[in-house]
């Protein structure tokens, strides 16, 4: 299955609105960047990858929409205010955030070192931590907005030799959550999306090392849990829904992406 995001799918949902999209630049959070302009934000894209986040905000300016790039390594406090600065700057004030970055680890967790634990809570919950809160500091003054947070159906489910990874993902649900009970009187919505296995770069390598060690996903397995493997477009486009004003009254949410995994239990 292969969803267009370009012009068909153009609409004003988010028109007026400046958008902040962490992980932008590949995946899911490309999906979302391209989406969410053509929805009509402008859109700052927060990312590590150079080539890849240039190459974004070019389709997205092909397409007649606004972006910009800006390279943050989004687990350093000093690169999330500069560059949050700078999207103020050029843009205007923050009211909506897309908190998408993070990575994943595939390992047996007798065999998790430190130094993995440590890699992926710093790019996994660090950066939600600081983005988040900066983002929320910025909205505070300016009115509200709505925050989205990628978590992952292994936020709440457990999963072999995805431990920390699953660690990680339940702690930015919480935030999610938290975020909503302590804010939302300030006009501040909060809440997560929670994908299973979707066609991306990083899902794909998930599978493959999972397979590699024992945990066979043929696609006859994938098909038993969630039906058929997620298009990054599928989880954009509910990254989207709970960033517009028609999700107005939805707040603390978890979304789940999965095609009814979660519930099966």
């Amino acid at each position: 299955m292969n969803l267009n995001i370009s012009n068909d799918l153009k609409t004003q949902r988010l028109e007026g609105k400046i958008a902040v999209i962490t992980g932008g630049a590949g995946g899911m959070g490309k999906a979302a960047s391209i989406l969410f302009a053509n929805a009509g934000a402008k859109v700052a894209i927060l990312d590590i990858q150079d080539n890849a986040g240039i190459e974004t905000v070019r389709e997205i300016k092909a397409n007649g929409g606004t972006a910009m790039f800006l390279k943050t390594d989004v687990s350093k406090s000093a690169d999330v205010e500069a560059s949050l600065q700078k999207v103020e700057d050029t843009f205007g004030p923050i009211n909506v955030l897309f908190n998408h970055a993070g990575t994943l680890i595939v390992k047996p967790f007798h065999e998790t070192t430190e130094a993995d634990y440590d890699r992926m809570m710093d790019i996994n919950v660090r950066s939600a931590f600081l983005v988040c809160r900066a983002v929320v500091r910025r909205m505070l003054k300016t009115g509200g907005g709505s925050i989205v947070i990628t978590s992952s159906i292994g936020g709440e489910k457990g999963f072999a030799l995805e431990s920390v990874y699953c660690m990680s993902k339940g702690a930015v649900l919480q935030l999610a959550r938290t975020i909503a009970v302590e804010y939302r009187d300030a006009g501040i919505r909060c809440n997560a999306i929670c994908p299973g296995f979707v066609k991306t770069a990083h899902g794909l390598v998930e599978i493959e090392q999972l397979d590699g060690l024992g945990q066979k996903w043929s696609e006859t397995d994938l098909n038993a849990v969630q039906g058929r493997i997620c298009e990054p477009e599928e989880v954009a486009q509910a990254a989207l829904f709970l960033a517009t004003d028609e999700a107005s009254f939805i707040n603390g949410a978890a979304l789940y992406v999965d095609n009814g995994w979660y519930a099966k239990g």
